[in-house]
């Protein structure tokens, strides 16, 4: 099935009143790195979740991603969440520190040949104390486990600052840009107004033309 790319015009574009944009970085690897084998310190430990509780799976989803205005997990359906991540070929791994959850990894292997890294990230007291180290290199094993001839995800520019340098030390390389609008979520309810505030949150009879 062929799909028809449409691109940015060059120069400055406006973004349509309460929603905000980024710049998105694709990137990929095409080879095993053979990553080293993740070491978790103390009660810290990767579990798979086997039958996930959408619940569950959306307040660590908030947790991590609220300060980075994650939100396509917040605007689909529980039906559609449920199908999405309760298939057979997507992985969702939950790091643990005794009973609290402190980490996401989402692994969707449904196109043949290939797996994307959907989300990884960690709740803000436990980022700098190098687990996103170890929970990388636990994702490369678990993805090249499978017979794939490519890993690929995405961040953007809401993202952590660091998230990129961090994916590229990893070995991902990056392949294309894209820009992403979308309906800013803290106006449409599903992320408080308080969250992301390093990004201006500008409300539609603000905007000006």
């Amino acid at each position: 099935m062929s799909t028809t790319k449409t691109f940015t015009p060059s120069g400055y574009s406006h973004v349509q009143p309460g929603h905000v944009a980024s710049v998105v970085t694709c990137l990929e690897m095409t080879e095993n790195p053979h990553a080293a084998e993740p070491s978790f310190a103390g009660d810290i430990r990767l579990e798979r979740m086997e039958k996930p509780n959408l619940e569950a799976y959306r307040t660590l989803y908030r947790k991590i991603g609220a300060e980075w205005l994650w939100f396509s997990r917040l605007i689909i359906s529980d039906e559609k969440l449920a199908s999405i991540i309760g298939h057979d070929d997507v992985e969702v791994y939950v790091l643990r520190d005794g009973q609290q959850d402190i980490g996401l990894m989402e692994l969707d292997f449904r196109q043949e040949n290939e797996c994307e890294l959907v989300f990884l990230g960690l709740t803000e007291e436990v980022t700098g104390k190098g687990l996103g180290r170890a929970l990388m290199n636990a994702t490369l094993k678990r993805a090249w486990q499978r017979d794939i001839k490519r890993l690929h995800l995405h961040t953007c520019t809401l993202d952590h600052p660091s998230a990129l340098g961090f994916y590229l030390r990893s070995g991902f390389r990056p392949y294309a840009f894209q820009v992403e609008t979308q309906a800013d979520p803290r106006l449409t309810g599903h992320l408080p107004l308080t969250a992301a505030p390093h990004v201006p949150l500008i409300q539609p009879q603000q905007q000006k033309a």
